[in-house]
């Protein structure tokens, strides 16, 4: 089930290649790698975090099972 919007999709995009970067170019810290945590969370539009704190960014999905 998807629990992380559009905006928050891009947004953790943008974070998980900027702090990838730092692995390659700049510093090159390996603390970067971090940034495979938003990147994937991106690409998946699933956050474990999100189900723990029941939180949602993305619209819900109508149910066809449901009637209505």
């Amino acid at each position: 089930m998807k629990n992380v919007g559009g905006v928050d999709r891009i947004l953790r995009l943008l974070l998980g290649l900027g702090l990838l970067s730092l692995v390659f170019v700049g510093p090159k810290t390996p603390w970067g790698w971090i940034g495979v945590v938003p990147l994937l969370t991106s690409l998946v539009s699933f956050c474990p975090l999100y189900t723990l704190l029941g939180v949602r960014t993305c619209a819900r999905q109508k149910d066809s099972r449901l009637p209505g």
